[in-house]
Parts: C-alpha cells; sequence; structure tokens
C-alpha cells in the first residue's frame, strides 16, 4: 500500500497540490482524475519523488519514502515500475532488449536468466514472435504492452501508469485497461493510474481520487462515481458526449 499524507507543493507561491491525503491499497486498480492542470501529474511526481512535497509524508508499506535519504529511496524505486504516457521506449532497440533493458541496468542474471524473464513477461502482455522487431514495426497498442512489459521485467511491487491508454482507439484502450488490472491481481502490485479518460475509470476504477485545482475533491469508486452528487466532478466526467448523454438520460432530458 501507499499511503499520501496531507500533501502539498508550491509553486511559484501558488499550491499545486494542497493538504492532500489518501491510500491507494494493493492489489487493485487505484486512478486519479481530474483536469488538465488540475494536479493529478504533480501529486503522482511526489510520489514517484520526483518532486520533493513542500509538506506532508509519503509511506511505502509503512516506509516514509519522504523521510529517506537518497541510497535508501534506491532500493524503493527498484521496486517501482513505470509506464510512461507515450511508452518511452527506445527506438533503436528491438522488443525484447527494450524489455531487458531494466535487467541489464539492475540487475546481476546471467543472459539466459534474462532473456527467460524477457520471455515470461512478454507472454504475460500477450506479445509472442516479437522479439527481434523495432518499436516502429509494431502497433500503438503492441508498443504499450511492450512498455507494460519493461515495467514489470523487475517484478515490481509499486507500479505507476502516466495515461496509459494516450493515442489509443477505444478498443485497444480497453485491452490495456484490462491487461494491467489483469497484472495488478496477479502479481499483487500497487497500482497507481493517473488518466483523464473516463472509460478507463468506469472499466477498472476500484479505487478513484478525483483532484480539482489542486485540492482532492472526491473519492470513491467505479461504482458509485456516477451518482457522486458532486456537481464539480460531475461537470468533469459528462464533459465527455457519451456521458453527457447518460446524464441527459438520467434527468430526463432530450
Amino acid at each position: 500500500m501507499i499511503e499520501v499524507r496531507n500533501i502539498t507543493k508550491i509553486f511559484d507561491g501558488k499550491a499545486a497540490v494542497k493538504d492532500i491525503s489518501m491510500q491507494f491499497p494493493e492489489g487493485q486498480a487505484n486512478l486519479i482524475i481530474g483536469r488538465s492542470g488540475s494536479g493529478k501529474t504533480v501529486l503522482l511526481k511526489c510520489i514517484l519523488g520526483l518532486y520533493e512535497p513542500d509538506s506532508g509524508e509519503i509511506l511505502y508499506d509503512g516506509r516514509s519514502f519522504t523521510r529517506m535519504k537518497s541510497a535508501e529511496r534506491k532500493t524503493i524505486r527498484r521496486e517501482m515500475g513505470m509506464v510512461f504516457q507515450g511508452g518511452a521506449l527506445f527506438d533503436s532497440l528491438t522488443v525484447e532488449q527494450n524489455v531487458r533493458f531494466p535487467l541489464d541496468m539492475f540487475t546481476t542474471k546471467t543472459s539466459a536468466e534474462k532473456a527467460n524473464r524477457v520471455d515470461f513477461c512478454l507472454e504475460h502482455v500477450d506479445i509472442r514472435g516479437a522479439n527481434k522487431l523495432f518499436p516502429s514495426e509494431i502497433s500503438g497498442g503492441m508498443q504499450k504492452r511492450v512498455a507494460i512489459a519493461r515495467a514489470i521485467a523487475l517484478n515490481p511491487k509499486y507500479l505507476f501508469c502516466d495515461e496509459p491508454n494516450s493515442g489509443l482507439d477505444p478498443e485497444t484502450a480497453t485491452l490495456i485497461d484490462d491487461l494491467i488490472l489483469m497484472l495488478t491481481k496477479e502479481f499483487k502490485m500497487t497500482t497507481i493510474i493517473n488518466t483523464h479518460d473516463m472509460n478507463s475509470v468506469i472499466q477498472i476504477g476500484e479505487s478513484v481520487l478525483f483532484i480539482h485545482q489542486g485540492e482532492k475533491c472526491w473519492q470513491g469508486n467505479r461504482g458509485n462515481i456516477l451518482h457522486s452528487e458532486n456537481k464539480i466532478l460531475e461537470d468533469f466526467i459528462f464533459a465527455n458526449k457519451l456521458y453527457a448523454q447518460m446524464r441527459r438520460e438520467k434527468t430526463g432530458m432530450i
């Protein structure tokens, strides 16, 4: 479990994130949602240690990441996997080389052990026979799968996904959502997903944190988000045309 306690981050005298507290349980999809500029990316970067919060505390399974020195944080970072918004694959490396990259960087496994781990990860994201292909030779959906395979290569305890469905068609996006949730359950990871995709929220949002203007505005899950009666959240949800139609049906408007 990851816990944030009263996190505040200030830039140029203005709080980008203000006094946010939240628990992100293990083994479920934890989503952070909000409009662009709402503070969700700042919060995620604080959790990752890319930004130092001005106040508050971040704990990884009870371990205070905020109070750790740099050397201690390296231990936690080796327990993290990251799926970046654009996939962030290395164009000059093949699929298997991309997945193998963190194994080369952070382990002393033999070549055979690394090859076995690469195959294991690629099989788990349902990619077979693409080991020798380059990112430019596979589809956008396959690239995201490779990025996920690389993120789980070190068998992380914590998985972070920054807009994992960015640039994907709805059908492929749904497949990526299902894959992330399946891996979260199978490996019992603490997964945090930063997104503004309402389809992802409804599909896999077991725990949802909604941020508005840097503040925690609502928390809940996919089961109750459409009935929150939170005006700010409703405006965010129903900005999408599909969900706007659902609102009209809900209120009896034509």
